[in-house]
């Protein structure tokens, strides 16, 4: 088992950045692709990034390309999710998880979701 504990969400006038932070605990961190996931209300959730196990390979949705970085500290367990210039349809509830995936955005090679940390832009 993973445990996933995702941080750092909250109210942000658009313009402005957050970071997100996903502590991971019990299995090995390192063996598992990281992603971050993002589902608003009445929405299907989507992918908004995803990193591989070694941190070679990376993915950004369209939506956030540019204005966002994903970054994983395989000592801290940890990955991050660094999102600038935020607009108000990024309003969603984010969602960390882990996996072994074979291609990085498809959301059923997770395995383990974390609870999700809520981001609201203002506009």
């Amino acid at each position: 088992q993973v445990q996933l504990v995702e941080s750092g969400g909250g109210l942000v006038q658009a313009g402005g950045s957050l970071r997100l932070s996903c502590a991971a605990s019990g299995r090995t961190f390192s063996n598992y692709d990281m992603g971050w996931f993002r589902q608003a209300p009445g929405k299907a959730r989507d992918i908004v990034a995803a990193i591989s196990r070694s941190g070679g390979s990376i993915y950004y949705a369209d939506s956030v390309k540019g204005r966002s970085t994903i970054s994983r500290d395989n000592a801290k367990n940890t990955v991050y999710l660094q999102m600038n210039s935020l607009k108000a349809e990024d309003t969603a509830v984010y969602y960390c998880a882990a996996g072994l995936t074979t291609r990085l955005y498809i959301d059923y090679d997770y395995e383990y979701w974390g609870q999700g940390t809520q981001v609201t832009v203002s506009s």
